[in-house]
């Protein structure tokens, strides 16, 4: 079979092809576990749908769409509150911030770029006087810092593009949604709501708004 592939694909050339073919030497059989996989996991990864891949592709954000304005424009662009906070991790005050109640439809994306960060989805009321999301839109859009300020020992959230101060991570979010709570400052996000994603560029995450 192999030898009848490599003959079709010659013919295709006037040099010849350069591809050895040899016996198999190194081979390991697979543990037991995995003989008739699908069989055993009904509910396995390999039984996702179609549908259910395609809204995960269109969740996949791409960072080279958002660019980082230099510090000029982000001056001119950002109030002097939301530029502390995403530039200096100055921590806006809780219970008087712009989306603490906001459960419109839509996404919240950083102030700094645009790249989208968070679903409304995801937001649930905490208590704590800041937005709060269970998890990112994407995992990739976020990246995490070890942050030992005011004698505490906390993880700070940065965006992955614009590496603007987000907030933090705490483990005592919903257990039904991972057990996280993304503790978010307003003055790091723009909100999307979900009537503008379209005309905004923000289509393709429309998928993921309840």
């Amino acid at each position: 079979m192999i030898k009848n592939s490599i003959d079709r694909l010659q013919g295709r050339y006037s040099k010849p092809i350069a591809i050895e073919v040899l016996q198999l030497r190194n081979f390991s059989a697979a543990e037991e576990y995995h003989q008739k996989y699908l069989d055993k996991n009904p509910g396995g990864y390999c039984h996702i749908g179609k549908a259910q891949f395609e809204k995960a592709a269109k969740a996949l954000v791409n960072p080279v769409a958002y660019p980082v304005p230099d510090v000029a424009v982000l001056r001119q662009k950002l109030t002097p509150e939301q530029y502390e906070v995403t530039q200096h991790k100055v921590t806006e005050p809780p219970f008087e911030n712009e989306f603490y109640q906001t459960f419109m439809p839509g996404i919240y994306v950083d102030i700094t770029t645009g790249e989208p960060l968070f679903s409304s989805s995801d937001k649930f009321e905490s208590g704590c006087g800041w937005p709060s999301f269970s998890k990112p839109i994407d995992p990739h859009v976020i990246h995490e810092e070890p942050d030992f300020s005011h004698g505490m020992i906390r993880t700070e959230i940065r965006s992955r593009v614009g590496n603007a101060h987000l907030g933090h991570v705490f483990p005592d979010g919903p257990k039904e949604s991972g057990g996280l709570r993304y503790c978010i400052n307003s003055a790091s996000l723009r909100f999307i709501p979900k009537k503008d994603m379209e005309r905004e560029g923000y289509g393709f995450l429309l998928s993921l708004i309840d």
